[in-house]
């Protein structure tokens, strides 16, 4: 910056008061210049924040499913395990991301095509009954290690009775109890109330047992009826 002759009139001399306050004006247009380019990127920011949630909160319409997917759909990856021990076995496994399975019925198992549908399900086969076991606390204190062939339990019919199997290797959490007392939730509400049991296996069990079982396409090609 240029020095102020302190002889110099300023006053008489506009032109030297001017010339040495521009770098001052400079410095403070730079300033200025930059707070409003920060403000720009601050906005512009904010915006593309606010564009990205509005986009992940209002999907496209045009790219959602027409019919909402179901609470099973939507929490469990489905897996079958067609004829299994026997011809029209059908059996389907719901695998939750927690590492649990839920067994039941697939909607093509031989049961249901039986004059009459299910009528009674008993949970007492092998050699204990299963609807007797009561698993307790985070360590699933009393759970029974079983094998993926190991029976449920008994399915009747007017005509017959099938047994119904583990699929999987793992601990037996829970069985479905409700089933005793309202067999027809296995008519009504198949994949709901009408499951059989709850298991849980290891993860080296789980990926040997899901290596046999069909995704639900494959399974869908594989029953041509569905």
């Amino acid at each position: 910056m240029k020095e102020l002759n302190p002889n110099i009139n300023t006053r008489q001399n506009p032109e030297i008061l001017h010339e040495s306050c521009d770098p001052v004006l400079e410095t403070c247009a730079s300033a200025q210049d930059f707070k409003i380019e920060h403000e720009q990127l601050k906005n512009e920011e904010q915006e593309h924040e606010e564009e990205e949630l509005r986009r992940l909160l209002l999907p496209n319409v045009e790219e959602l499913p027409d019919i909402p997917p179901s609470a099973v759909e939507a929490n469990f990856t489905t897996f079958f395990a067609p004829d299994f021990m026997k011809p029209g076995h059908d059996q389907y496994v719901h695998r939750h991301a927690n590492g649990l399975c839920v067994i039941g019925l697939a909607p093509t198992h031989v049961a249901f095509k039986d004059k009459g549908g299910i009528t009674s399900v008993d949970f007492n086969v092998g050699k204990s009954d299963r609807s007797g076991i009561k698993v307790t606390g985070k360590r699933k204190k009393n759970a029974q290690l079983f094998e993926s062939n190991t029976a449920l339990c008994k399915v009747c019919t007017g005509d017959s009775s099938y047994i119904v199997r583990c699929c999987v290797k793992g601990s037996l959490l829970e069985v479905n109890d409700r089933l005793i007392k309202q067999p027809e939730l296995l008519d009504t509400m198949l994949e709901r109330e009408g499951y059989i049991a709850i298991m849980m296996p290891k993860p080296a069990d789980w990926l040997k047992a899901k290596a046999s079982l069909l995704s639900l396409e494959d399974y869908k090609k594989f029953r041509t009826e569905l």
